[in-house]
């Protein structure tokens, strides 16, 4: 995927809901960036991330609450009128209460991308420089066909790595730990040609 701008001019909403219906969009600085809709693999590990989050934190089963986790939400700031990473959390503390309609305005505490060979550049050059200009405070990036989890938090203005993590270990990761996660559960049942997944 080439990560030059797309459009001469602006890009609007209306160039995202122009995209085939196989493709997704984000508008990142007026610039439209498409690439194809995340296959299998993708999908499956962003579930159990998820969920693997959401019980301990935002509902406080086993945990301490607090948080909204959320699978691609919609988010829309004034740099960016439409982003949406494959999994955001939102301290409560700063969003209370989700929008009953509409996109959120607030920027997440915490990103996570799982990385595809057709989306790790923009993730880790486009997104991860937007993410760290506009005040994300963790992010994390998890490769399927690697089985990897790499965490960072933003200190000074930068990102600072905290750790890379195999694929069967067990580890607390910030912001989120206060509980252990077990990486081998999210490579359950992937294939070997998961590291195709476009």
């Amino acid at each position: 995927m080439s990560l030059a701008p797309t459009l001469v001019r602006p890009a609007t909403l209306a160039d995202l809901e122009a995209l085939p219906p196989t493709w997704r969009g984000e508008i990142l600085d007026d610039t439209l960036y498409a690439f194809p809709r995340p296959r299998a693999p993708h999908a499956s590990v962003e579930g159990l991330i998820t969920t693997d989050l959401t019980n301990p934190f935002q509902r406080g089963r086993g945990g301490p609450g607090g948080w909204w986790i959320l699978p691609e939400p919609s988010i829309q700031l004034p740099r960016a009128p439409e982003v949406s990473p494959d999994i955001a959390g939102f301290r409560r503390d700063r969003l209370p209460t989700l929008p009953s309609d509409g996109p959120i305005t607030v920027v997440p505490d915490w990103v996570c991308e799982i990385l595809s060979p057709s989306t790790a550049s923009y993730d880790q050059i486009v997104k991860r420089r937007f993410y760290v200009r506009i005040g994300v405070q963790h992010i994390w990036y998890v490769d399927p066909r690697d089985r990897t989890l790499l965490v960072a938090q933003h200190i000074d203005g930068r990102w600072m790595e905290l750790g890379l993590h195999g694929q069967d270990e067990r580890v607390r990761a910030a912001p989120f730990d206060a509980i252990e996660i077990d990486l081998a559960a999210w490579w359950d049942g992937l294939a070997p040609e998961a590291s195709a997944d476009p």
